[in-house]
């Protein structure tokens, strides 16, 4: 199985970038993970939002073929620990999927079509977080799910 994640907008911290390169390379090693950031729109001030959310869906749905399990990242998704999370990815490996991809939205969310092609919902935390945060965030916890699937000492409880 290959896991990707898209988002929604580069990111100028470095900081940022410098955590998801770092996670990036750690989860490499135990399966193969793609980051992958979809172009902010241009002129999006003449944009509504709803509109503005319909564009990023179309340039979304385009990177999904229909066998891809597409989970979106959401804050009204379902909440799991970290080893609650381990065993969905392990849950999701054993399904035989050829391709696990997880969304982070724009600023505005996700388009009907997006939530309408969506096979789950995710929540990171009931907690907000900007769109740049949650990318190490989520990274991170990928890694560490792998980690306790192969009960390495990263993860402590």
């Amino acid at each position: 199985m290959q896991i990707k994640l898209i988002a929604i907008g580069k990111t100028d911290h470095s900081a940022i970038n410098s955590l998801i390169e770092e996670y990036n390379k750690r989860l490499n090693f135990y399966i193969k993970f793609e980051f992958e950031v979809i172009p902010d729109l241009k002129n999006t001030k003449s944009l509504s939002e709803v509109l503005q959310k319909e564009k990023e869906g179309e340039l979304i749905l385009k990177k999904i073929i229909p066998a891809d399990d597409l989970i979106l990242l959401d804050e009204r998704g379902k909440s799991y620990s970290s080893m609650d999370f381990s065993q969905f990815i392990q849950k999701k490996m054993n399904a035989g999927l050829k391709q696990l991809i997880f969304v982070i939205g724009g600023p505005y969310g996700f388009s009907d079509a997006v939530y309408a092609r969506a096979n789950g919902k995710l929540s990171i935390s009931k907690m907000t977080f900007s769109h740049q945060m949650i990318r190490p965030f989520f990274i991170e916890q990928l890694y560490r799910g792998f980690t306790i699937l192969r009960n390495e000492p990263y993860h402590h409880e």
